[in-house]
């Protein structure tokens, strides 16, 4: 286990706080979503196997946190629910959305967590790149049929994307977007991680543009962990590659240490007050430069608009009012 993790400090109960996590019925999803229903918060498990997350909500309800004493912990429980998502469907997106704005009264955190990492060259059914849409159209998508729910849930909603220190080498490939004239699968992920933390920057920028209070958002690196996240390692180098990275396993992260800057940004008080900004062991930190590119970070919002079919509104409060009035969730 590595030493030399942050833990999120805040003692905040989150009571009446209704909480929506992607990919939450294993590994950091399920540590944030286990953390975060013990603080006393609704979290909604949004994920692909119905079945995994069921069993994920039982053991979520009768394991707590490594450390119950604590003083967050203390009082009773909120509450689990499941809704399907899967973000390799744009269809599956929008009807999740639906299903959300519909059932929820308010929505005040959303974590787009789930995520896969470096597998072969594969299209989903709408046509895009596997990692480009699950890592980040798909929750684009999300998270903008969601914040006119979360506007009127203000103040104090959040969201948060789940990157990676891999953003540090990407690049984004607007002229090949699906990489199909030069697809690595390191390439892929390292570009789709960019994307998170330049979505970030650029919601923050379009929140404040367009004067609307009380959401902040935020993108992060959660370590090294130990999760099924690396499956795919083999097939994309070469044979044993995950039994060479199983021997640094004791300076890989345990799933509760990866989820603890996912807990910290979603509870703690002070980072309530920053937003657009880049985390990693529960603190600000400064994302490589390429991720400080505001012309890609436009150009990028714009180019998703355009490949998840929403209207390629420039300003945030015309673009919630095409969503709104069109009923395009």
């Amino acid at each position: 286990m590595w030493p030399f993790s942050a833990t999120c400090q805040s003692k905040a109960r989150l009571i009446g706080k209704t909480i929506v996590i992607t990919g939450a019925n294993s590994g950091i999803g399920k540590e944030t979503a286990r953390d975060l229903y013990r603080r006393g918060a609704r979290v909604i498990l949004a994920c692909r196997n119905i079945e995994k997350a069921q069993a994920a909500v039982e053991e979520l309800k009768k394991t707590p946190p490594s450390k119950p004493d604590r003083e967050q912990f203390k009082g009773e429980p909120g509450e689990l629910v499941i809704c399907k998502l899967n973000l390799c469907s744009l269809k599956s997106v929008r009807e999740c959305a639906k299903k959300l704005a519909a059932s929820e009264a308010k929505i005040h955190v959303l974590i787009n967590n789930a995520g896969v990492m470096m597998c072969p060259h594969e299209r989903t059914e709408d046509g895009y790149e596997l990692q480009l849409q699950s890592n980040h159209l798909g929750h684009f998508l999300l998270t903008m049929l969601l914040l006119p729910k979360m506007r009127d849930s203000a103040p104090g909603c959040r969201v948060i994307n789940v990157s990676s220190m891999a953003h540090i080498r990407g690049r984004m490939y607007f002229d090949d977007i699906n990489l199909d004239k030069s697809y690595t699968p390191l390439r892929a992920y390292q570009q789709s991680k960019l994307a998170n933390v330049l979505f970030t920057k650029e919601l923050a920028r379009k929140l404040e543009e367009s004067e609307i209070k009380g959401i902040t958002s935020y993108s992060l690196h959660p370590g090294v962990i130990a999760t099924e996240l690396g499956r795919h390692l083999d097939n994309s180098f070469f044979p044993g590659t995950r039994f060479l990275f199983s021997l640094f396993r004791p300076f890989i992260k345990t799933p509760e240490l990866g989820a603890q800057t996912n807990i910290h940004c979603a509870c703690d008080e002070e980072a309530g007050k920053e937003t657009g900004l880049y985390y990693k062991e529960c603190r600000v930190s400064a994302p490589a430069s390429n991720a400080d590119n505001l012309e890609d970070a436009e150009r990028l919002w714009m180019e998703s608009l355009k490949l998840v079919s929403l209207p390629q509104e420039k300003k945030l409060t015309d673009l919630l009012r095409a969503i709104e009035s069109q009923e395009l969730a």
